[in-house]
């Protein structure tokens, strides 16, 4: 594990050189990191910075003026401390980096103004899916009325639809006015609904952001913390949509015997049932790193 631990140099001055420990023995420690690439890629372009089990894109944090530093990952700058001991109190140090709690963002102006968009739509479509419900149930008791005096007619005997001749001609013919109508507003709604799913297929793009409209695959890298040894690079074509399960299969089966610590970032696979079964039964210790600071997995 590269650690955030630092040490002074003596007659230099500037930021302190950064203390680096690894694991004693190999397969003591592993690193895993979970990244995502996109399936096709022009060289020349200069790609956004993707971290993350989500996939989604991760603006570094600015500290505040005059803040001090202070991390967890100081602990290995203690030279008193062995690996072992130094891991076990960053692991409990940051043990509550495993709840995961969502951070909010303010959406743009312009994401306001296309939810608004989305919102005024819905509730106009509602408005016509209640006339278009009364209009149909209008047809359906025309067609029925209409159905009734044709079988009222045709019970007439040949006489009497002779001398109603000219009020059946009249009814018929309104009736295929009717009719003709009424395909009229089918062949309308038709159109109105084509030009409903356009707009909303619009709005979702202008909704939906780069990293998002790309089609990314996603790789687990797994490394030895003390050889820097890579063991496995399992790829999911499946990207964000990869399953915890699907995660836990592949790094199950690169695991060595006498591993005691996993180190990973705070993704929402690394933080799963699933994978805290794994850690259970397979008998080694998750330790998140710190927010903000992919440093410190730094060799994954």
């Amino acid at each position: 594990m590269r650690t955030c631990g630092r040490k002074a140099v003596r007659g230099k001055k500037g930021p302190a050189e950064p203390t680096v420990r690894s694991a004693e023995q190999p397969g003591q420690a592993l690193n895993v990191d979970l990244c995502f690439v996109p399936e096709r890629h022009v060289t020349p372009e200069k790609l956004p910075a993707v971290s993350g089990s989500s996939g989604r894109l991760i603006v570094k944090r600015l500290a505040a003026e005059g803040e001090a530093p202070r991390w967890p990952g100081q602990v290995f700058a203690e030279p008193e401390l062995d690996y072992a001991d130094a891991m076990l109190q960053y692991v409990e140090a940051t043990r509550d980096r495993l709840t995961h709690s969502k951070a909010e963002r303010t959406p743009t102006m312009e994401e306001a103004s296309l939810w608004r968009q989305a919102w005024e739509g819905r509730a106009e479509r509602y408005r016509v899916r209640e006339q278009r419900k009364q209009e149909d149930a209008a047809w359906k008791a025309a067609k029925a009325e209409q159905r009734q005096a044709v079988l009222e007619h045709r019970a007439l005997s040949h006489q009497e639809r002779r001398q109603q001749q000219a009020l059946w001609e009249v009814k018929d013919q309104a009736w295929r006015k009717l009719r003709g109508q009424r395909q009229q507003i089918l062949r309308e709604r038709q159109q109105k609904d084509e030009a409903w799913h356009q707009r909303n297929r619009a709005l979702k793009a202008g909704l939906t952001s780069e990293a998002e409209t790309r089609t990314w695959i996603a790789i687990l890298v797994v490394t030895d913390n003390c050889t820097r040894q890579c063991l496995g690079l399992p790829i999911f074509r499946t990207g964000p949509k990869l399953t915890s399960q699907e995660l836990v299969v592949a790094l199950r089966a690169v695991l060595p015997e006498e591993l005691a610590f996993l180190i990973s970032d705070q993704g929402t696979h690394f933080r799963s049932t699933a994978f805290a079964q794994l850690a259970q039964e397979a008998g080694f210790i998750h330790v998140p790193a710190y927010r903000h600071r992919p440093e410190s997995n730094g060799i994954a």
